[in-house]
């Protein structure tokens, strides 16, 4: 059983999902891992050289272009999470007989346990609320706890995604704790929000832009009395 398929829940039998990316990945089951000696632990390497250079485009045009190529680095990082969750997703249906906490734990096991490759520990909590611990993430010897918000904007595509086919409208999303900042594992909650919640998410990926231009301008500012006084 493959680690995404390992949901006990009698309801995730009827849950459906498409893979991103079909054509590749049928590639590179069929014609590649079923045919050569390719060790699939490169992928690992390869994946991350992807998302170092990610982030390393982000901060660079934070100290080049401050707001202005912040914004957009970030909105095409959120394409890029929005088509993936569109392909995730296809002309698929909400199944009958799913909770909407089921919804928001299934949906979100295909983003961890797919999209990003993860090892996660789910938990249906309450109708309203459910959680996840992230086990083993690709990125997490690698990227340090700031580095992370590269993700929030990646997911905020894949929820827009299931928005625009009208589900999990209501709920949001946070963390409790990160692998990078020293946790053992990443928790995240999903839970049906108040509507002076709903905006929690995006009101904390605000903040974290605001630092990290406060930290690109620090950053130029060195560099540039750096060259003057060589």
């Amino acid at each position: 059983m493959a680690h995404y398929e390992h949901r006990t829940e009698e309801s995730w039998k009827g849950f459906k999902f498409n893979f991103p990316y079909r054509e590749g990945l049928r590639r590179l089951r069929e014609e590649v891992l079923a045919k050569t000696d390719f060790d699939p632990s490169v992928l690992w390497v390869w994946g991350t050289m992807q998302a170092m250079a990610v982030i390393g485009i982000l901060k660079a045009c934070e100290r080049e272009f401050g707001t202005e190529g912040q914004r957009v680095v970030k909105e095409a990082l959120v394409e890029v999470g929005r088509d993936i969750g569109r392909q995730m997703i296809g002309d698929l249906e909400k199944p009958a007989g799913i909770s909407e906490a089921e919804m928001a734990s299934f949906f979100a096991t295909v983003i961890n346990c797919v999209a990003y490759a993860s090892l996660e520990e789910p938990s249906i909590d309450s109708e309203g609320e459910v959680s996840f611990h992230i086990l083993w993430c690709p990125h997490q010897d690698c990227y340090s706890a700031f580095d992370c918000r590269v993700q929030r904007y990646f997911v905020q595509g894949m929820l827009e995604a299931a928005w625009e086919k009208d589900m999990l409208t209501d709920w949001q999303l946070r963390f409790t704790q990160t692998i990078p900042a020293g946790a053992e594992t990443c928790r995240f909650v999903l839970w049906r929000a108040a509507d002076e919640e709903k905006s929690q998410w995006e009101k904390y990926t605000e903040q974290l832009e605001r630092k990290a231009l406060e930290i690109a301008r620090a950053e130029k500012a060195e560099s540039k009395e750096k060259e003057e006084t060589e």
